[in-house]
């Protein structure tokens, strides 16, 4: 069960659990951050303007080149 739960994805995509859990919390945190200056945009719409949509693009580059040859749960 605890290998299931945290180590088999790890292992499928290459990466220790370690290696995994800091690549996901980086990209978790980047979200984060995009989160923030998207509501700032919201709420001062001169602000951000394009800091939401920049993130975005820049982890859909990073994550989709590598998300199609692995396999799900």
């Amino acid at each position: 069960m605890i290998d299931r739960l945290f180590l088999d994805h790890p292992r499928a995509v290459g990466e220790s659990y370690g290696a995994h859990f800091r690549a996901a919390a980086g990209v978790s945190a980047r979200l984060f951050v995009a989160s923030l200056k998207c509501l700032v945009h919201a709420l001062i719409p001169a602000l951000c303007k394009t800091d939401g949509s920049d993130a975005i693009i820049g982890l859909h580059r990073e994550i989709a080149p590598r998300r199609y040859d692995q396999p799900t749960l």
